[in-house]
């Protein structure tokens, strides 16, 4: 079973990052394969709202989001990895999900569904410094509604309030704990 991390934060080795490492170490523990893609190094651009892939539902917007299509397509399983900014996910978590307009395209307008039925799951994993009871509420829907683009079943979410700092999870073993039960909770089908 092959999971894709997709880092959404622009911080390497902050708070999402380091959960999303525990998770995929479980899950590669467990007989899983793991391919990590930090979307803020790619260069990449925001959806141009063009139209272009509603004819083939591919983007026609050339850029290094090429790669990402297809390993989005060939994942068993995604995890979404992201900060929480304003309430919503990173920029660069939403730039990719924006730009998953190609795959919702192709699944919506030109009625080819991809791999359906063979129980492929996304997962949200985020992060934020507030503990407010809505803080993740934005996240959560957006992360279910990219899932649905790209034919894959929301399996839920891995949540951690409190964590502002770019090692702050570091001070919080249950959550770390959490995490590696998180990553083997998905390669068991129990997620």
């Amino acid at each position: 079973m092959k999971m894709l991390v997709l880092l959404g934060s622009p911080r390497k080795g902050g708070n999402s990052d380091t959960l999303s490492r525990l998770v995929g170490k479980s899950f590669e523990e467990g007989g899983g394969t793991v391919d990590y893609t930090y979307l803020n190094t790619l260069a990449i651009r925001p959806c141009q709202g063009c139209g272009g892939c509603e004819k083939t539902g591919a983007c026609v917007v050339k850029d290094e989001m090429g790669p990402v299509f297809e390993a989005v397509d060939q994942a068993d399983r995604i995890l979404l990895a992201s900060p929480v900014y304003f309430y919503g996910l990173s920029a660069q978590s939403k730039i990719f999900g924006d730009r998953m307009q190609a795959l919702w395209a192709r699944k919506y307008l030109l009625k080819k569904r991809y791999r359906q039925g063979e129980g492929r799951k996304g997962y949200l994993l985020s992060t934020a410094a507030t503990v407010g009871p809505k803080i993740f509420d934005c996240s959560i829907l957006t992360a279910r509604y990219i899932f649905d683009a790209v034919d894959v079943e929301y399996g839920g979410e891995f949540l951690v309030k409190g964590v502002d700092e770019r090692k702050a999870v570091a001070g919080h073993q249950e959550e770390m704990d959490r995490a590696i039960q998180f990553g083997q909770d998905i390669i068991a089908g129990r997620v």
